[in-house]
């Protein structure tokens, strides 16, 4: 699963989503198993159809994130754009995008209570690990135009914005 996980980063999310596999510690994986392994594992799954989901939500996941220096140019249009950064409240305060909000529970209950459903905006992690995941989640909730920063605020520093400090976590 290493080298799957490698190709296609989002591959336990699309596990997840279809089969319930990698969610949680009942139906997880090690990265040493083997595609094929974990399918015989989980009710002989095919594995050519297993692969063939993993691929296509691998697509699907190309599609949702959105470039730096494209989000750039949305905001520098001043397009109807909300960024919403879901990173701790101690790295949103050391450094964010300007104009972004901190995901908060009350935040999110306000999104999918009254934000219009097709409101356009981009979630910021860190280094775009997460963001796809809360993407998924919002668009899982029917708001179709949510993205995910790729690269996270680390790709907008180094691409967008070198005023922003990069940082590491320990």
């Amino acid at each position: 699963m290493q080298t799957v996980l490698q190709v296609y980063p989002g591959a336990q999310r699309a596990l997840f989503r279809k089969y319930h596999i990698g969610g949680c510690n009942s139906c997880g994986f090690q990265a040493d198993e083997t595609l094929d392994g974990i399918c015989k594992r989980n009710g002989e799954l095919p594995v050519d159809e297993v692969l063939d989901q993993i691929k296509q939500s691998h697509e699907e996941d190309a599609r949702i994130l959105i470039e730096p220096t494209e989000l750039n140019m949305h905001l520098k249009n001043g397009e109807n754009l909300r960024l919403v950064d879901i990173r701790t409240r101690e790295e949103y305060e050391a450094v964010h995008i300007e104009g972004s909000i901190l995901l908060t529970q009350s935040l999110m209950q306000e999104i999918l209570g009254s934000w219009n459903n097709n409101q356009r905006f981009v979630i910021i992690d860190h280094q775009g690990q997460k963001g796809l995941d809360a993407a998924a989640y919002y668009l899982g909730h029917g708001m179709p135009n949510v993205h995910a920063l790729r690269g996270g605020i680390d790709a907008w520093a180094l691409e967008v914005d070198s005023t922003i400090r990069r940082y590491t976590l320990s």
